[in-house]
């Protein structure tokens, strides 16, 4: 294979990466994440939970009370539905504020209550430390916007929490992945199965020209689209919406 041939590959790549998003939205048009309790609207053209969500109102979070709702979120929803995440948050909303001073509170006053709260999400020792953790880490940082190292180091933060607190609760520009990512994206031949969280991290960061708005859609989406053709094997078997951009073996 010649360079210029490895160039036009390259080329493809990058548009393909792009045009998949568009696809996606085109498909099944803004999918408004990140849900919020509080937040009186739906998104009827979503598969799963429809409550919370804002489609293409992308001024979320409005306040730290959201902000920080994300923030545990993201720690329940770990090795869980968000359906179980939702009701673990509906749960402590009924015992807390969504700030991390709350949260610590009652979780060091009240411990038994707060674990009974969020048991829904699953593993709820190791879920009721690691949100101690991430609240100790707000209330010393104040209203400063972490790091990835910085989260990286918290015991319970991994890199998909971290790319979520940071994408969704701090609107930085870090693409998130998951499993349904992984899956879509191997399924088209853009990524190698086994490749880690970085190596796929990276190339989003690399391949994908939109801005922090659409790195939050575009996980929306892929989730979306993966709840269809990618969650069971063999993955993407019917998945003829993306057909079309499936690498072409020379």
């Amino acid at each position: 294979m010649t360079t210029k041939d490895n160039s036009l590959i390259l080329a493809n790549v990058q548009d393909n990466v792009n045009l998949i998003y568009e696809k996606l939205l085109e498909t099944y048009s803004y999918q408004g994440w990140w849900p919020f309790l509080s937040w009186d609207s739906t998104n009827p053209r979503k598969s799963g939970a429809i409550n919370g969500y804002h489609p293409g109102d992308y001024d979320f979070p409005k306040n730290n009370f959201q902000k920080f709702e994300i923030v545990i979120g993201s720690i329940l929803t770990q090795n869980t539905a968000w359906t179980s995440v939702e009701e673990a948050l509906k749960n402590l909303n009924k015992l807390i504020e969504f700030t991390p001073e709350s949260l610590l509170d009652y979780s060091n006053n009240h411990e038994e209550e707060f674990k009974d709260a969020i048991r829904c999400a699953g593993f709820v020792n190791q879920k009721t430390n690691y949100l101690k953790n991430i609240s100790n880490f707000y209330i010393d940082i104040e209203d400063k916007i972490p790091s990835r190292d910085e989260l990286l180091k918290i015991k319970g933060i991994g890199n998909e929490t971290a790319d979520s607190i940071l994408l969704f609760a701090h609107k930085q520009k870090e693409f998130k992945v998951d499993a349904y990512t992984k899956r879509i994206f191997s399924y088209l031949g853009y990524i190698n199965e086994k490749d880690n969280y970085m190596t796929i991290k990276q190339f989003f960061q690399n391949n994908f020209s939109g801005d922090v708005s659409m790195f939050q859609e575009y996980h929306a989406l892929i989730v979306e689209h993966a709840k269809r053709y990618y969650t069971k094997k063999p993955y993407g078997l019917n998945d003829k919406t993306l057909n079309d951009f499936k690498v072409k073996k020379l």
